[in-house]
């Protein structure tokens, strides 16, 4: 099984410059957690939801690299039953031009 969540959208301090860390931006965050579904291991994604955005806010991360490498720590030692994870965390009005964003996919 693959569980999807798209588009998830919320407000947190996350960068470097000194206008990032002073007023919350907007990130979107996708993930994608396969894993073997049995009736006593499934995955709760809408507990997934609750844990990337607690993550984010709590740890006002500076870099996109840590925010990601976070997600993926909390998401993995709550589920360790995922065999593989696509995160993507995008920062749509950082730049007026473009949005942009950071992936990373692990295999476990």
């Amino acid at each position: 099984m693959t569980i999807h969540i798209e588009d998830l959208t919320f407000d947190v301090i996350i960068g470097l410059l000194d206008f990032e860390r002073e007023k919350p931006q907007r990130v979107i965050i996708d993930v994608q957690a396969s894993y073997a579904y049995s009736d006593d291991k499934f995955i709760d994604y809408a507990d997934m939801v609750l844990l990337i955005q607690a993550k984010l806010k709590d740890e006002r991360y500076k870099l996109l690299e840590n925010a990601l490498l976070g997600i993926k720590d909390v998401l993995y030692s709550t589920y360790p039953q995922i065999d593989s994870l696509n995160i993507k965390i995008s920062k749509p009005n950082i730049l007026r031009e473009c949005t942009v964003a950071l992936s990373k996919t692990w295999n476990f």
